[in-house]
């Protein structure tokens, strides 16, 4: 590969889709095998190999071989690094000298801003308002500048775009870069040489940086190979630029994916995709929440909803196919600890784990201690108690007790209400 003019980012958001797709082309056409297999002696010292374990739970879930390759137990919780040390490592001197801008929803910032400390580079990262607190204070924690910008990444983007234009430092893509894709591709070798064996990749979809480089090294190293990538269904870009044959803007939305909420992919790696992946899918919120939780309740492993959607798909039967070896990048392991603790208690309540019972009893000495000996003897726990008088439609000598229930499952809650009602407790909601 070539040199790159850091003043010229690829994104349909500021050039032409034609000029993009002419360029996009040349770039193609720049990036080999041999490319990320010299990613991989660049960077190889300097970035942890991640390990690809076989997961039996889920495989017998599955009725695949599930094998992992965990890039959250990066140093900076990502894939990201492969990329960005790769770029970072390919600047001129006098690009290095003028130092580093990115636009990034967390990962990629942190993957900047740590390796550009390293390599005693000034780096700039530029976030989404929005973007999480545990990503935003780890990007300052790594010595960066740090500028939240925007309601999401591509205003994020723009803002870095237009500070590297007016004040010269190189603009370093998240995805859209021959030279990150490269370093990201370097993962696909990896998996090759933990498991040859490998009949499925499935890997998280956002900007399309990532799935681009996998692809070409898996399909160069296992031409039979099949390459399915995932995107949260709220922002389906990369769907969505397949089937319109170019990338387009999508609308804003909102999803817990934030790490591959991209509205528009970049023209390189859409022009691997086309090429390599073999089929996109998508999956909403409540399978990402879900899947986050079986990750970290099942293999041990703390996955945020980017990383997560490849088991999302995956339990979702998402991906056809039965007794194949399927490998699952987990990107990235960087949530913010209060939305995990918001999934979990989700995923509790639709697992039939976490249940609530709105029961109204008489308000007399004993009635309280009556109901809750008799949810006990039905072995629920009760987490939390909510006791009402004045609101709502009770009779004088009434009172409300709203219970939060530690249970086993559906088919307890409903032995429990029919205890309960069998006992003329007045059950006004459970569930």
């Amino acid at each position: 590969m070539g040199a790159l003019n850091c003043s010229i980012p690829l994104h349909p958001t500021y050039l032409a889709w034609l000029r993009a797709r002419v360029l996009s082309f040349y770039f193609a056409s720049m990036i080999s095998f041999v490319d990320i297999e010299e990613a991989r002696e660049r960077i190889r010292e300097q970035i942890y190999l991640s390990p690809f374990p076989h997961s039996e739970t889920i495989s017998q879930m599955t009725g695949n071989r599930i094998f992992f390759k965990l890039e959250n137990l990066q140093i900076t919780g990502s894939f990201k690094e492969r990329g960005a040390l790769n770029r970072l490592l390919m600047l001129t001197a006098a690009e290095a000298r003028k130092g580093v801008i990115a636009a990034s929803a967390g990962n990629h910032g942190m993957a900047v801003a740590y390796h550009s400390r390293r390599l005693h580079l000034n780096a700039k990262i530029v976030m989404p308002i929005s973007a999480p607190l545990i990503k935003v204070t780890r990007v300052r924690q790594y010595g960066a500048e740090t500028l939240l910008h925007g309601n999401d990444y591509d205003a994020a983007y723009a803002e870095a775009v237009r500070l590297s234009r007016a004040s010269g430092p190189c603009f370093i893509s998240a995805f859209d870069d021959p030279w990150v894709v490269a370093g990201q591709g370097t993962i696909g070798i990896e998996l090759y040489e933990q498991n040859p064996d490998l009949d499925v990749a499935v890997v998280p979809v956002g900007g399309g940086g990532l799935i681009a480089g996998v692809a070409l090294a898996l399909k160069t190293l296992l031409p039979k190979i099949r390459i399915v990538g995932v995107q949260a269904e709220a922002v389906p870009s990369m769907k969505v630029a397949l089937e319109r044959g170019a990338p387009a803007q999508l609308d804003p939305a909102t999803t817990i994916a934030d790490g591959i909420a991209v509205r528009a992919v970049g023209a390189l790696p859409f022009e691997l995709v086309q090429r390599y992946v073999d089929e996109i899918v998508t999956v909403n919120e409540r399978e990402i929440a879900n899947a986050v939780l079986l990750l970290l309740e099942i293999e041990k492993t703390v996955a945020e909803g980017a990383a997560a959607v490849p088991m999302a798909a995956l339990v979702n039967k998402k991906i056809s196919g039965a007794g194949k070896n399927v490998g699952l990048i987990v990107s990235g392991g960087n949530i913010d600890m209060n939305l995990i603790s918001r999934i979990i208690e989700t995923g509790l309540v639709q697992d039939g784990r976490l249940s609530r019972f709105a029961i109204v009893i008489s308000d007399r000495p004993g009635s309280l201690a009556r109901l809750a000996q008799r949810v006990a003897d039905l072995g629920a726990n009760i987490l939390q108690i909510t006791h009402s008088r004045g609101f709502g439609q009770m009779a004088i000598g009434e009172t409300e007790v709203e219970l939060i229930l530690e249970t086993a499952g559906p088919e307890h809650i409903e032995r429990i209400y029919s205890a309960l009602t069998a006992d003329k407790f007045k059950i006004k909601s459970a569930g």
